[in-house]
């Protein structure tokens, strides 16, 4: 009999532990979007935000962080609420703020202080700023409207704020039916891979717009990338994204520049020529006010690059092989056909097909110090997203699994390449778990392989989301909408 009173004593524990955490997790709502619609700070854990998110994504990210943190306890909404709450009350100015870390400083650092006035002062930066510099959003035109596209303007539309950002103006893309602009909104309202769009969207046939969550978008039709006056749509000084991949040199995505209304524009693929490839993360510093034109690089290299700069960084890369496991993209055939390219025209869905990946190269354009080091190659296998580089390495320095792993954990969760790198310990994921992963790439520490100074990581990469994220990101640098990241 005491046996199941204590069985009941304890199911009623956990419901009301649960309960509990729903309710300030409820609670945490309202002053996540006060903070983002009024203040334009941004709220995260550990990276992941909390903008728009229900209230079971706000206790999952909190148990995500779990293994963040040295002890590997679950971080708690009693942590994190008090904090969230004193921050509301300060006024600030824009900000990104990340909750968990701000937690662990409190308790390393916290010397005694309450939780408000380890607040005010750890944002005694932007405290009592709201609305005293107020930014200028800036227009962006996405030229091309497939896999990348679509997901750019999802979370284009998503950070939209109080819209003093990136404000995203209007779509162009080649008329393909009667239909067209209905077909457009279906595709960006509903997608196989990465589910519907979180939100509302409208569409106005009379005059060429999709209203997306309250961002009115123009699709103009066009054929010549030369040939369109934006300011007709009262576009000025645009930043035009090139997912085409069509023109890939200077010359060509230059003609964008010839445009009204058009003042820089950014390619989702590598760059050839002398345009610089930029990774967020590696070498964004890099860009200047007279780059009219750069080029995001590719998932890939996006994926593999901040990693190679933190291992080469802590262990020195003498020489390596890059081989990416990678999933089929619109580039394949559906079925056997014909294929300029050596085994694409093969079906991509029943096959793996070796082919060329010019990643291991590219990383060099980004990090030079890897210039001659690396080789790759490249698998397209039968996945629609997500795919996995392998990492070959001779370092010229030994280690050991724990060392390396232990290594690359800490650089997740507290270097400047924490957007950039994401850190996984589990030994049952598999590739749709990263399915919708803003890192650029997610070390998988449970198949790190190390024999002294040969070490063989393997990153995970979702190459449509993740790499999407990573172009906003540079987006974000060009306009200068990127505001100041706590704790410091």
């Amino acid at each position: 009999m005491w046996k199941v009173y204590s069985v009941n004593q304890k199911l009623d524990q956990c419901l009301g532990e649960w309960i509990d955490r729903e309710a300030l997790a409820e609670a945490m709502i309202p002053l996540i979007g006060q903070l983002y619609r009024n203040n334009n700070v941004v709220t995260s854990i550990y990276g992941r935000s909390l903008i728009n998110r229900s209230v079971i994504a706000i206790i999952k990210a909190h148990r995500f962080a779990r293994y963040r943190q040295d002890d590997e306890t679950e971080l708690s909404v009693h942590d994190t609420f008090p904090i969230l709450k004193a921050m509301s009350e300060l006024k600030l100015g824009a900000a990104s703020v990340d909750l968990g870390k701000m937690v662990i400083k409190y308790k390393a650092e916290g010397a005694g202080r309450s939780i408000e006035q380890f607040v005010a002062e750890e944002l005694a930066d932007i405290a009592g700023k709201q609305n005293s510099a107020p930014r200028k959003s800036t227009d962006v035109v996405l030229y091309g409207f497939g896999r990348i596209g679509r997901l750019v303007a999802r979370i284009l539309i998503e950070k939209t704020g109080g819209g003093d950002g990136l404000r995203l103006r209007a779509i162009v893309v080649r008329k393909g039916a009667e239909n067209d602009l209905a077909k457009r909104a279906s595709l960006l309202r509903r997608d196989s891979v990465h589910g519907t769009f979180d939100g509302t969207i409208t569409v106005d046939e009379e005059n060429n717009t999709i209203l997306a969550n309250g961002n009115l978008i123009q699709v103009i039709y066009s054929n010549d990338p030369a040939g369109i006056d934006y300011t007709q749509y009262g576009i000025e000084n645009a930043i035009v994204v090139d997912n085409t991949g069509k023109w890939r040199d200077a010359e060509g995505l230059g003609q964008h520049l010839r445009c009204p209304g058009v003042g820089r524009v950014v390619l989702t693929a590598p760059g050839k020529g002398k345009l610089k490839n930029i990774v967020h993360g590696i070498n964004h510093r890099d860009i200047t006010d007279e780059d009219k034109i750069i080029s995001a690089a590719s998932c890939t290299t996006n994926a593999i690059v901040p990693v190679l700069k933190a291992v080469n960084d802590q262990f020195g890369i003498v020489n390596g092989h890059v081989e990416t496991v990678h999933s089929y993209t619109n580039d394949q055939n559906l079925i056997d056909n014909f294929h300029k390219g050596n085994r694409r025209g093969r079906s991509a869905p029943l096959n793996m097909v070796i082919t060329e990946t010019g990643a291991a190269t590219a990383a060099a354009k980004a990090l030079p110090e890897l210039a001659g080091k690396l080789t790759g190659n490249a698998i397209r296998v039968p996945t629609p997203d997500v795919s996995m580089a392998i990492l070959s390495l001779n370092l010229e320095k030994s280690t050991s699994r724990d060392e390396i792993n232990e290594y690359l954990r800490q650089v997740a969760m507290f270097s400047e390449l924490h957007k950039q790198i994401d850190f996984t310990n589990s030994q049952e994921v598999v590739s749709t778990d990263f399915v919708g992963s803003r890192h650029a790439g997610i070390v998988d520490s449970e198949a790190t392989i190390c024999n002294d100074n040969r070490v063989i990581l393997y990153v995970w990469y979702d190459n449509e989301f993740g790499y999407s994220c990573q172009v906003v990101r540079v987006l974000e640098d060009m306009s200068g909408v990127n505001p100041p990241a706590f704790p410091r």
